[in-house]
């Protein structure tokens, strides 16, 4: 049984009459008559009574043309989907980030047009680190997944870089380096910052993976450039602990520019004076390679228009 032999079925029934229906469906009634012949020989019953006037359904006849239109309509139903999905404006989408991706105000921008742009897509959120998000991507548990800098470089991932931003050096509000100096002293350091070498006795509190590059590695390359090896007070999994952390007094750390509305009376943000190599924190989209989805694909082309990249990929 084929679908042709479904509309078939289902014009006859219509025009009660071979003929009409032949030249509803453009074809001659000899061929129409023998298809439905070849249905009613598979069923093994009648769908028709044939008369001088045309044709009535049998009582299996018409039981059949309700679970014919029911199979017809759903095929369209399903055929009308897929192509939406196919275009990228149905289907799922499995996002992830990380909670200091997340704080940066492009994201919740690119989630928001996202949703409104597409609708009918159904987005699956999940939070983890860089390192758990890459994994996941290569995985395939997730579509794409939001972090700052690469931590790794697994097989079928590719890394698209939105944008890059500023580290400050986070320091608690009551730090010996800032206790005590005038509303002008401090709004001067929050211009020209601090040298790194004055952190050498310091505690850093970091955020990363022992032995991974990113924006952490980065800052102990670059304390080593500034002549000590930092000590390592805490690593922790989320920058937001890392924050309520130095609030706390329990150390100090550095954190992307966007951060630095948490913990207002508590942490004291400030430049870093002559890091080598350069501290930036990038927003980076980590993406599956084989067989992207479209609503994938839409996602990408959505966030890097409104990161302002509109180039193709840009790997790390």
């Amino acid at each position: 049984m084929e679908l042709r032999h479904l509309r078939y079925f289902v014009t006859v029934a219509e025009e009660q009459h071979f003929t009409r229906a032949a030249a509803r469906l453009n074809m001659q009634q000899p061929p129409l008559s023998q298809q439905i012949r070849a249905l009613e020989d598979e069923l093994g019953f009648a769908l028709f009574l044939r008369h001088p006037k045309g044709v009535a359904l049998t009582a299996g006849g018409a039981a059949f043309l309700l679970e014919a239109r029911d199979i017809l309509a759903r095929i369209g139903q399903g055929a009308h989907r897929a192509a939406r999905v196919a275009r990228g404006i149905d289907g799922t989408l499995a996002l992830g980030f990380t909670s200091s991706a997340a704080a940066h105000a492009l994201i919740p921008r690119i989630i928001r047009a996202y949703r409104e742009r597409y609708p009918d897509v159904e987005i699956a959120i999940a939070e983890d680190n860089a390192q758990g998000l890459t994994q996941r991507v290569a995985q395939g548990r997730l579509d794409i997944g939001i972090l700052r800098a690469p931590v790794s470089a697994p097989e079928g991932v590719t890394y698209h870089r939105l944008l890059n931003e500023a580290m400050l050096l986070a320091l608690p509000s009551n730090h010996p380096l800032i206790a005590g100096i005038d509303e002008a002293a401090l709004a001067s350091l929050a211009q020209r910052g601090l040298p790194l070498a004055a952190l050498a006795d310091e505690g850093f509190i970091l955020v990363r993976k022992p032995g991974a590059p990113g924006m952490y590695a980065n800052l102990l390359d670059a304390c080593r450039h500034a002549g000590f090896e930092p000590r390592i007070a805490f690593e922790v999994d989320r920058m937001l602990t890392n924050l309520s952390l130095v609030a706390a007094g329990a150390g100090i750390s550095a954190v992307p520019a966007s951060m630095t509305e948490l913990h207002r009376a508590s942490i004291c943000y400030c430049p870093i004076q002559d890091a080598r190599p350069r501290l930036a924190a990038p927003i980076t989209l980590a993406c599956r390679v084989f067989n992207p989805s479209p609503a994938l694909q839409n996602f990408i082309a959505l966030a890097r228009q409104l990161a302002g990249r509109p180039q193709r990929r840009a790997r790390s």
